[in-house]
């Protein structure tokens, strides 16, 4: 009996130390010519949760991996991955990369919605990486778009930067962070300084109708931020910008992995003072002086927290939150009509988020994803405003202009069928809510339901077809469809893509029940609007070398039931109180943008790389006006030279963008007649050109400092004129600036 005691213990314990048994891998990452270490590069078990970053010298260990068969795979910016298989403990794991300088092995998730590399994703993606930023010294979203893509056109103003997007407004382009929503707009203008920009690993851009996989607003394309996520066991950094105009910004990050737990905890201050390109505005046919500002001056804050929690490397759950605030200081009215104002502006938002993803066999998922975002806006008061009875805001009140609220729960599978197919399923429920006092007599909100399919086939290895749909039911406006199929083949180092893709965007809350009325005119919303729709093809030709990437981009995007606001004459009630003119949003037209892009990416030798785009652009409307504030022509240049010295980097960046003149047309229509009169007012052509230097000195124990300093506006051109005309640029002209990073890894 106690020998039968003893052998089931000892066969228990035996089942037990197999069942649990775990394993340690070790190893480094090196370059494979030079064999010196890659610092930051990325580890990690294909199919799992389970990864880390590599030290400064180049080390990574994995510990308490459970026993089994795996991929492991390691990656750096700019170098070809390799990978290995594994199925026990290993010490001496050696990882000799070799560099790509036109780095087409990026991994990317915009196009697909699963990630692809950059090179053989079927949709053509174009990224913006993170080295890209640090080296062109850009400190925003808007100075990162317009200095390294010439299909943006940005013109910031104190309601929020108008910008455009293969000339189609803002209002169509789908902002992204990490997959989330950035929801909330000021009159259609997303806030773009709500982008920690400390964070940035790369942004992606996918151009043209997206709303099979992505849903309304992305009718112009989608950007995707993607942001950095914990790798070292501990990571520390601070980044401290000075420049000109007073400007400043600080970021501050701090990064926790302790393998089954990770946190990252960033916070980012902007600010900046205000100047005026033209102390005269233009008032009616004079010329007068004024205090406005062409750009107010501002400050920001961002605070951002991410946890994940991996019990096991087949399941990671995650919790996420931000708080962004802005405050944008204006001349104090002194007297009527001095360019003075009587409020400033104040902007809040938080959102959070949670979610998991559970991994299976062959990188096979399930996720689900729950967001909540809010954001509004507000006036500050700066000199009372007094009514005949009494005082209605003191001094420092604040008033309520707009907040809005979107709610997105995201069911998601990602399955493998067979050997060539990996198919994409998934359900959506989008709540949008907006509150404006005084011009809704109460919130209003509507929902959306949504179930999507996409299948990555590939055949014969070199044959990729990409089908998808959408089906919708919104509240409003019911069934919508949106189809979209994708093909690439590849031929050596070619690739040809071609696409087509149709897109939707239901009306917003603003265009449907949203009444404004300002100054003696009035615009009313329109409940019995109809979602605005397009077509979009595309064809795509790239050839991908190991030191040049030239890829040629042709589409046509056909969009109709543009919804835009038209004057209709004021009621006699209306004339009564006050009102001189009235306004309705209606679908009233159509349009046409039809284009293409070059872009050309090369690797020039000793140390030598240079990278050119040029983009051209029609659109017009249904009569054949050119959409307003189109760009027909623009062109973006980068060229920069790196050399190493025993232990510091040197790094020189030039960029610069070339822009043509900016279609803006004033609408005036006849009293009488009621003909409409379209004046041209476009804004002037111009170029603008920046200098960067990074200076990278060797890791001092953990630590690693890196300098950058620069000239902003290389040859000083302002768009001088008068207030009151629609500017090129705000640029204020030529200004200095200097950065200091400072990084503890551990």
């Amino acid at each position: 009996m106690k020998k039968f005691v003893a052998l089931t213990t000892l066969f228990v314990v035996a089942l037990a130390s197999v069942a649990f048994a775990e394993i340690t891998l070790k190893g480094k990452v090196v370059d494979a010519k030079t064999g010196k270490a890659l610092a930051g590069a990325n580890v990690r078990l294909v199919g799992t949760s389970i990864g880390i970053a590599t030290n400064n010298k180049g080390e990574f260990i994995l510990e308490k991996i459970p026993d089994g068969t795996y991929t492991l795979r390691a990656s750096y910016s700019g170098y070809e991955v390799g990978s290995m298989k594994v199925n026990g403990n290993k010490s001496d794991i050696l990882f000799q990369l070799l560099a790509t300088p036109v780095n087409l092995n990026q991994v990317v998730v915009t196009g697909t919605g699963t990630h692809r590399r950059l090179k053989d994703s079927p949709v053509p993606v174009e990224v913006i990486s993170g080295s890209d930023l640090r080296q062109a010294g850009v400190n925003s979203f808007e100075d990162a778009l317009l200095l390294l893509n010439p299909a943006f056109n940005i013109r910031p103003t104190v309601m929020g930067s108008y910008f455009t997007l293969n000339g189609m407004s803002n209002k169509y382009i789908l902002i992204l962070i990490d997959g989330k929503k950035v929801a909330g707009d000021v009159s259609n203008n997303t806030d773009l300084s709500r982008i920690d920009m400390g964070r940035v690993k790369r942004i992606e851009i996918l151009k043209g109708a997206a709303s099979a996989l992505y849903g309304s607003d992305a009718i112009a394309g989608v950007i995707n931020v993607i942001t950095e996520q914990p790798k070292d066991p501990i990571s520390v950094q601070s980044k401290t910008r000075f420049g000109g105009e007073s400007s400043f910004s600080q970021n501050a990050s701090v990064d926790l992995n302790f393998g089954k737990f990770t946190s990252s905890t960033s916070y980012q201050r902007r600010q900046m003072g205000g100047w005026q390109l033209n102390p005269n505005e233009i008032s009616g046919d004079t010329v007068i002086p004024t205090r406005k500002e062409s750009s107010s001056k501002f400050h920001s804050n961002i605070v951002t927290q991410h946890f994940t929690y991996a019990p096991n490397e087949q399941l990671k759950l995650y919790a996420q939150g931000s708080y962004f605030d802005r405050e944008v200081n204006r001349p104090v009215q002194e007297k009527k009509n001095d360019g003075g104002y009587q409020y400033d502006l104040t902007y809040m938002d938080y959102n959070f988020g949670l979610g998991g993803k559970y991994f299976m066999n062959d990188g096979a998922y399930i996720s689900l994803d729950l967001y909540m975002d809010n954001y509004e806006y507000n006036k500050l008061y700066t000199v009372a405003q007094v009514s005949k009875k009494d005082t209605t805001f003191h001094v420092g009140d604040e008033d309520l202009t707009k907040r809005q609220k979107y709610y997105n729960g995201n069911l998601k599978g990602v399955f493998k069928a067979g050997k060539y197919n990996k198919i994409s399923v998934g359900t959506e429920y989008t709540n949008d809510y907006m509150k404006n006092p005084g011009s809704l007599d109460e919130p209003k909100e509507i929902y959306t339901l949504a179930l999507y399919a996409q299948d990555e086939i590939r055949v014969w290895e070199k044959l990729q077809i990409l089908p998808g749909f959408r089906y919708v039911y919104n509240e409003m406006f019911k069934n919508s469809f949106t189809p979209k199929i994708a093909l690439m083949y590849s031929l050596g180092s070619f690739n040809f893509r071609t696409s087509y893709a149709m897109g939707f965007k239901t009306p917003s809350i603003q265009e449907l029940y949203y009444d404004y009325e300002n100054r003696g005119s009035i615009t009313i919303g329109n409940p019995d609007l109809k979602p605005e729709k397009s077509n979009y093809y595309n064809l795509n030709i790239e050839y991908t070398g190991k030191h040049l990437n030239v890829a040629l981009n042709g589409y046509i995007n056909d969009v109709k039931d543009i919804i835009s606001d038209y004057k209709v004459d004021p009621t006699e009630e209306e004339k009564a109180n006050g009102i001189a003119n009235k306004k309705l949003y209606q679908n009233l037209d159509k349009a046409t943008i039809k284009g293409f892009d070059i872009s050309v990416n090369s690797y020039l030798g000793a140390g030598f790389s240079a990278a050119g785009a040029y983009n051209c652009v029609y659109a017009a409307d249904g009569e054949g006006r050119r959409l307003s504030e189109s760009v027909r022509h623009a062109a973006t240049f980068r060229g920069g030279w790196t050399h190493e010295w025993n232990k510091y980097r040197l790094h020189v960046n030039v960029n610069g963008r070339i822009q043509g003149s900016k279609y803006i047309y004033k609408k005036t229509t006849d009293k009488k007649t009621g003909e409409d009169t379209y004046t041209d007012v476009s804004a002037p052509k111009y170029q603008l050109w920046n200098l960067a230097t990074t200076h990278t000195f060797a890791p001092v124990g953990n630590f690693l400092f890196e300098l950058n300093a620069g000239i902003d506006n290389l040859f000083d051109w302002t768009d001088d004129r008068p207030n009151g005309v629609n500017y090129a640029t705000l640029n204020p002209g030529r200004t200095f600036f200097a950065s200091l990073v400072i990084r503890f890894t551990k």
